[in-house]
């Protein structure tokens, strides 16, 4: 091997390519005021400005910008092409982002009324991705059997939920799976629809933050800068420079756990080989919940005082994480191939448009009933959350709540624990849909069961607190503190 090929430059300028489009793109977005007021993230700007020069290329040249031989050309036997390797990026950063806000330690201990909240918040994130899938079978359903797409498959729907809800790694995940039962570009269908999925938090966030402020219901705040020691690390932790760099270790245990789930699942799927694709689909997930014995493990040594220091630091953290969504939404948005899609723009719009309408929809009804107190914070938030990233819903949620004095940006992050519980076993699904289309009829049906009965968990005070107003009436019980009740369930 020679160090002047270009190949072994390859990976490198990919990387830097995509770091400068995003260094590009926040210059223009501080320069010019209509971008900056979009609230448009600027991975996403950079991956668009990637896509649109790429498709360019594709028209003028015949091959994508990336698989010229400055990036790695068009691959072949044993290499991956340029595109290729976007799509790697995209990957393998979801897995490593979910690793590393995984690995966040937290002491934080909550009263009976916000330990509720934070339930109701997991549930409302986990009906958020059943609606929406829900909503996008329906869609493609309609398009499989009536319209005979070309090249599509009824389950393509449930894409909405993973591109809409969480974001281009997923959604390129399950789409690329879904290529093995005939779906064709079904990668690129699930990074289009996570790219549409930004540009519908952004619109409509910035909306909702110009009518509400126009009604006077919500002000524009700025945010403090947080100067405190506190800020960037706790109390007794290793020290920033040793013989081994802080935020070095940091990484090294990142990298490890994700790591030691690369060998969990390649153990599996050897033991058991027609899982293999599913198994690799759910990287990300399987690295979070090695997340938990590993900081088990950790806390038993800092109570034994075999580890003295603490090692994990959130700040840093933070920013591993933050570096690792901001590189897999540039690379996902880039790796768009927009000329497989042609087929199928008219199923892709109306989904976006669908998925984004049932979204506003049901997270409004939902914040107004169960977070009155805050309820445009939370709003932002939820579906900043549910049509881009989590960190979508913090950009909108600091338009309006610039010190997070609300429990809204709490509610976004510790929401993860239920959500995990109650949408894990549901994930699977996306796994059953696409094997025929009657599989993609039976998984609309139970997404849409589930739906109804984690809403009925989801408001049971309300509903439960109406049938014992009803049942005491009816028994001849106190009158008048029944119809208290049940004014103020009508209010809620």
């Amino acid at each position: 091997m020679s160090y002047s090929e270009l190949s072994a430059w390859a990976f490198l300028i990919i990387v830097a390519i995509l770091l400068f489009s995003m260094l590009l793109c926040n210059i223009l977005r501080r320069v010019i005021p209509a971008l900056k007021k979009s609230l448009i993230p600027v991975s996403v700007m950079g991956g668009m400005l990637l896509l649109v020069i790429s498709t360019i290329t594709y028209y003028c040249a015949g091959d994508y910008i990336f698989n010229s031989t400055l990036f790695g050309g068009s691959g072949g036997e044993g290499k991956f092409s340029g595109m290729e390797i976007l799509e790697l990026i995209t990957y393998h950063c979801l897995g490593i982002g979910f690793v590393a806000s995984g690995m966040r330690t937290s002491k934080k201990k909550f009263n009976k009324q916000r330990a509720g909240e934070v339930f109701n918040s997991g549930l409302t994130t986990v009906n958020g991705y059943l609606i929406q899938a829900f909503v996008g079978l329906v869609v493609t359903l309609i398009a499989a059997y009536l319209c005979h797409v070309n090249g599509l498959i009824s389950a393509a729907g449930i894409l909405l939920a993973f591109g809409f809800g969480q974001g281009t790694g997923q959604a390129m995940n399950f789409g690329k799976n879904f290529e093995e039962y005939g779906f064709t570009g079904g990668g690129n269908f699930g990074l289009t629809v996570a790219a549409l999925g930004f540009l519908v938090a952004c619109i409509v966030g910035v909306v909702y933050i110009n009518v509400m402020r126009r009604k006077g219901r919500i002000k524009i705040v700025e945010r403090e800068r947080g100067n405190a020691l506190s800020d960037y690390e706790d109390e007794n932790e290793i020290s920033v420079v040793s013989s081994m760099d802080k935020f070095t270790v940091q990484v090294a245990i990142v990298l490890a756990v994700y790591a030691a789930s690369f060998g969990i699942m390649f153990g599996l799927s050897k033991l058991i080989p027609s899982l293999a694709t599913t198994l690799f689909g759910f990287n990300f997930l399987i690295g979070v919940l090695l997340t938990i014995p590993v900081k088990a493990v950790l806390n038993k040594l800092y109570d034994k005082k075999i580890i003295k220091k603490q090692i994990v630091n959130n700040f840093m953290m933070d920013r591993i994480g933050g570096f690792a969504f901001d590189m897999m939404i540039v690379a996902g948005v880039a790796a768009i191939k927009i000329p497989l899609l042609v087929s199928y723009w008219g199923v892709l719009l109306i989904m976006a448009v669908v998925g984004a309408l049932v979204t506003v929809f049901y997270v409004n009804f939902v914040c107004k009933r169960l977070f009155p107190a805050y309820r445009h914070e939370q709003f932002l938030a939820f579906f900043g959350m549910l049509t881009g990233t989590a960190s979508t819903g913090m950009i909108l949620l600091r338009e309006i709540d610039g010190t997070y004095s609300t429990p809204a940006s709490e509610n976004l992050v510790y929401q993860n624990l239920p959500a995990m519980a109650f949408g894990f076993p549901l994930m699977f699904l996306a796994n059953f849909a696409p094997k025929s289309d009657l599989n993609a009829l039976i998984t609309c049906l139970i997404v849409g069961v589930a739906f109804v009965a984690l809403n009925v968990v989801l408001f049971r005070k309300s509903i439960f607190k109406k049938r014992r107003t009803v049942t005491q009436l009816e028994s001849g019980g106190n009158g008048t503190e029944n119809t208290d009740d049940t004014e103020r369930n009508d209010d809620t």
